[in-house]
């Protein structure tokens, strides 16, 4: 441990957002390798120690977190009228645009086949999402996935979604359409 544990931990706890360590260096007055140093220490610390908490990169950021092998026990301590679930319908929406971001209304409506304007705008106010401007070719609104988005998957940058292949009966032929949205994007 160096003197710059106490002061990480007392401030991670209190954020209600993960923290870079660029920002906890300048609160700290301290170089912000040092804090690189003394976080990655921190979490280590937590992990070896077997504890009900950890301290993770998330979002580009820091934060303390539950352990993930006690999601079960916090899943059960939460009152279930107070987790506000994603229907079926936000959570395709917003897995087209998580894999295909910028993307347009237009093009997540193409992808699942039905009109997406009221489960866009539920996971604007969630803030999952988020407006990233206008489609060059189309005038059209593009949207992206936001920092909380990463953050509630628990992910620290999107290199670290899934790939789409093995989780889809028909992968192949979804991945085989993707890359030629792709390919279409770039070439127009």
């Amino acid at each position: 441990m160096t003197e710059l544990t106490r002061p990480l931990e007392a401030m991670l706890l209190m954020a209600t957002e993960p923290v870079t360590a660029a920002d906890l260096a300048a609160a700290l007055g301290t170089p912000e390798h040092e804090v690189v140093g003394a976080l990655e220490e921190v979490a280590e610390l937590y992990r070896s120690g077997n504890r009900g908490i950890e301290l993770r990169r998330v979002a580009g950021g820091w934060r303390f977190a539950t352990a993930p092998d006690l999601a079960d026990v916090i899943e059960a301590w939460v009152v279930a009228d107070q987790r506000a679930k994603l229907s079926q319908a936000a959570l395709e929406t917003l897995s087209v645009i998580a894999y295909l971001q910028p993307c347009t209304r237009g093009r997540v409506a193409g992808v699942r086949g039905v009109n997406v304007d009221g489960v866009v705008r539920t996971l604007l106010v969630r803030g999952l999402i988020a407006e990233a401007g206008e489609d060059q070719q189309t005038g059209a609104m593009t949207f992206v996935t936001t920092g909380v988005f990463l953050q509630k998957l628990g992910l620290d940058s999107l290199d670290e979604l899934p790939d789409l292949a093995p989780l889809l009966p028909d992968a192949v032929m979804l991945e085989t359409e993707l890359g030629r949205l792709a390919d279409e994007d770039t070439t127009e």
